[in-house]
């Protein structure tokens, strides 16, 4: 299988300045989702980022960049100009992994790109795992999607859906029933053909996008069918907050 995977990075992030360029297990943050990549077996990897100080410092290792736009608002709309750079081939199937998950698996990337290339009919794919307590599911950071028969996505919210109208609300600490295959969060990790991708970035805002603040709802509200990997537990979580960078660099000793 061939894929590539374009990995749109931001200087200046507002939570934790250049937190791309900081240090995680004696390398930038960007490099080392850059090798987790590689890992995933793409055929390409390429970092799409809004300042050549990025560009330089993945130059540096040997690896890839490009230097995009700095006032794209998403990083859609970065890795649709990235394609354009690469000249890539409208069918070519481009996995999106944002630049702040050093603990991203690479075997999830690979099964994400796979579903579109097992559905040649589906034109972007995304990933879940279960959600097995109630502080997860009632939690609005944390994104839910419902599924459909065929394994696609029908909604994504900040509530907490499906709600079992018998049971529900639990108490804090809670397990779920035992229902396989009911409550799934979404991962935020995507892959695309790139004609569609070019479509997506350049469509407007939407009503149930501007709602939830999700982005996907633009290709949802839109009729397109969402494949959806279902792992069996999640990666581990990207890096927001100075925090969030110390449980991060305790995976790379």
């Amino acid at each position: 299988m061939s894929f590539c995977v374009l990995i749109p990075a931001r200087l200046a992030s507002s939570r934790l300045p250049r937190k791309v360029l900081l240090d995680v297990g004696g390398i930038p943050m960007i490099e080392q989702v850059r090798r987790r990549a590689l890992e995933s077996g793409a055929a390409q990897v390429v970092v799409a980022a809004d300042h050549p100080e990025v560009v330089d410092c993945i130059r540096s290792y040997g690896g890839e960049a490009l230097l995009t736009a700095a006032e794209h608002v998403c990083g859609t709309e970065r890795l649709a100009e990235a394609a354009r750079l690469l000249e890539l081939a409208d069918d070519a199937i481009i996995v999106n992994l944002q630049g702040d998950e050093p603990g991203m698996t690479p075997a999830l990337l690979h099964a994400t790109a796979q579903l579109l290339l097992d559905h040649p009919q589906r034109q972007m794919a995304t990933a879940a795992v279960p959600i097995t307590h109630w502080d997860e599911l009632a939690d609005p950071h944390a994104v839910k999607l419902v599924l459909n028969a065929e394994g696609c996505a029908r909604y994504f919210s900040r509530a907490p859906i499906p709600w079992d109208r018998s049971r529900f609300p639990l108490s804090s600490g809670q397990t779920l029933p035992q229902t396989p295959g009911i409550w799934w969060r979404h991962l935020g990790l995507y892959a695309y053909r790139n004609a569609f991708l070019q479509d997506y970035a350049a469509w407007p805002a939407s009503p149930l996008e501007n709602i939830e603040s999700l982005e996907q709802m633009r290709a949802l509200e839109r009729g397109v069918q969402i494949a959806v990997y279902c792992a069996a537990e999640a990666p581990a979580a990207g890096v927001d907050t100075a925090a969030d960078l110390d449980r991060v660099r305790d995976l790379f000793p």
